[in-house]
Order: structure tokens, then sequence, then C-alpha cells
């Protein structure tokens, strides 16, 4: 078995926990990964090989950033930003206008994708595929969706293997980053569950394995990003 059915996280939980975080959850990126996450969200859309004119799904997105990254590349392609928690994409439709870019916003469950098979050349996840109860199902919905020969991009938090770094991230990650998120937020429980749920989370070669396991992609690779707090992996649709 892929996962421990009793330590797959529980949808409804989640949903409530990231609808508290909703409101300052920008602000508390912005101070925890210092900016950095926007160059993750920028690599992720120059390594998916999005070009003009492509249709794009992004799930669980959250405040709407990677969906927007996408945009500026597509042009007149569509992007399409969904999440489960209809509270986090609250401030995601101003936020694209402001940029004045197009892009359709809708609740949908990436277990459970209310979409066509192959209707996007690419369909990604970042920073969510941890939070899914049946991370395979995931993989299999987003790659069902996805034409074949297209590109399902994750982007995701790792466990850093890099001795000296490795031991102060694992620091920062587990006794400062919950404060501040916290302090930020308001919401010091939710950031310490996203810190446990991402140093229990299968990287590297782990998710490749949940990537073969789903049985939907013909090549999988992956980059690492900063020393390894996070990975971009990239599935071949079937």
């Amino acid at each position: 078995m892929h996962t421990n059915q009793k330590h797959s996280p529980n949808p409804e939980i989640i949903r409530s926990m990231f609808s508290k975080v909703a409101a300052n959850y920008d602000k508390g990126n912005n101070v925890l990964s210092m900016g950095v996450h926007h160059l993750w969200r920028k690599k992720l859309v120059k390594y998916s090989g999005a070009k003009a004119g492509q249709q794009v799904l992004d799930c669980a997105t959250g405040t709407g950033d990677l969906a927007i990254e996408f945009k500026k590349t597509v042009g007149t392609g569509s992007v399409i930003g969904t999440d489960f928690c209809a509270e986090m994409m609250i401030p995601a439709p101003g936020k694209a206008q402001e940029r004045g870019l197009d892009i359709k916003f809708e609740q949908a469950d990436v277990t459970q994708l209310q979409y066509a098979d192959n209707s996007f050349d690419i369909c990604s996840i970042s920073f969510g595929i941890r939070n899914v109860g049946d991370p395979v199902k995931a993989l299999k919905e987003m790659a069902r969706v996805t034409r074949p020969g297209g590109k399902v991009m994750v982007l995701e938090f790792g466990q850093v293997s890099i001795p000296v770094f490795g031991a102060l991230y694992n620091f920062y990650s587990q006794n400062i980053l919950p404060k501040i998120g916290g302090l930020v937020t308001g919401q010091k429980e939710a950031y310490e569950y996203l810190q446990k749920s991402s140093a229990a989370f299968p990287c590297k070669e782990g998710f490749l394995n949940l990537m073969k396991e789903s049985g939907a992609y013909s090549e999988m690779e992956y980059i690492s990003l900063t020393g390894g707090i996070a990975y971009i992996y990239k599935g071949t649709v079937k």
C-alpha cells in the first residue's frame, strides 16, 4: 500500500484549516519563504514547457499564484484555477484582475475533477498534493484531464538532505516557522500541521513511485529547488 489510511489527511479537517488561514495566507507565505516561492513557481512554468495558446488547469490553486504565472506565459490560452477550499480562492480573482489577466477560478476536488478527458495541455498542483487523502488518485485524475503527451507538474516540499543546511532548515521549519506563521495568521496549528505533513510526505524517488503506481505516465522526472527544500516533478501523460 502506498499510504497508511490512518495517516492520510482528512479532507474536511484540511478544508476547515485552510478556510481559517485563507485571509492571511499570502502574507504568511511571503514572510516564511522570504519570497522564494515565487521563483519556484516561475521555474515550474518554465520546466513545464508551457507555450502561448495552451490550456492549463491549476489544482489546489489557493490564492492563484501559479495560475497567474501560467497565464503570463500562455497569453491567449486559457487557465483555470481550482481549489477544494472555496475560501482560499477569495483573493484570487482580484489578484488576476489587478494584473490584467483573465483566469477562471472554480471549486474542484483534485481526486474528482469535473473536466472532460484530454481537456488540458498542462495540469499543475503546488504545495497541495501532500494534503490530499489519496495522492495516487489525484495523480490519475490530473493525467485523465490532460491530453496524451501533455504534462502534469507537481511542486511540493521535500526533506533536505544536505547535512548542516538540513539540520538548520529542519530546526527552522519545526520550531520557528509555525511560530511566525502563527503570528502572521493567528493559526499556529495550521502551520504546525503543514510542517509535519511536508516532513512525512515522500519526495524524490518516493514521489516518482506514487506517479508510477498511478500507471498514468510514460515519463517522470524531477528537479530539486533551494537545496532540496522543494522539488518540481514532471510527468508526461500516456
